[in-house]
């Protein structure tokens, strides 16, 4: 069986997120969706809050786990037993940095390979940090986000500006 992960900072989680996790789930035996907790960047969310939003929205995907992690994505490979990385392509200029992350993962844990998957057309333009720009500035993500998350985003934006 082949169990991949599919890491990133999911801050919060979007449509184009959604997508690649349906359809990696779809071509794999088991995935992890590897949530990083990195000390070097300030989140939204909490780690808790993320995982707790993929939990909720691929609570139907029977083959799909919700873990956080911090550290190098090798070391988490190597305590899942995960012998494959999952990464969306949204555009050429995503590639180069990938392919980099990539062969270094290879380099430093050679039973890791990473399969690339181009994110769908509708989703090509869209990042967490597009949705919490548009949030931020009162506009509607509902197109951007599952409903469930778009509710978070919208009451953490007015907790944020409050303070």
């Amino acid at each position: 069986m082949i169990r991949a992960i599919y890491p990133g900072s999911f801050d919060p989680v979007t449509l184009g997120h959604l997508d690649i996790i349906k359809r990696a789930a779809q071509t794999v035996g088991e995935l992890i969706v590897g949530v990083l907790n990195n000390g070097s960047k300030t989140p939204l969310f909490t780690i808790d809050e993320r995982v707790s939003m993929l939990l909720e929205v691929t609570e139907g995907l029977s083959n799909v786990k919700v873990m956080s992690f911090s550290g190098l994505l090798v070391d988490f490979a190597r305590q899942t037993n995960a012998n494959v990385v999952v990464r969306g392509l949204r555009a050429i200029s995503d590639f180069e940095y990938e392919l980099q992350m990539a062969q270094t993962n290879r380099k430093m844990n050679p039973q890791v390979d990473t399969m690339f998957l181009a994110t769908g057309l509708e989703y090509s333009y869209l990042s967490s940090t597009i949705v919490k720009e548009v949030a931020f500035f009162h506009g509607d993500i509902h197109e951007f986000v599952p409903e469930s998350v778009a509710k978070r985003v919208q009451e953490k934006v007015l907790e944020v500006t409050r303070t």
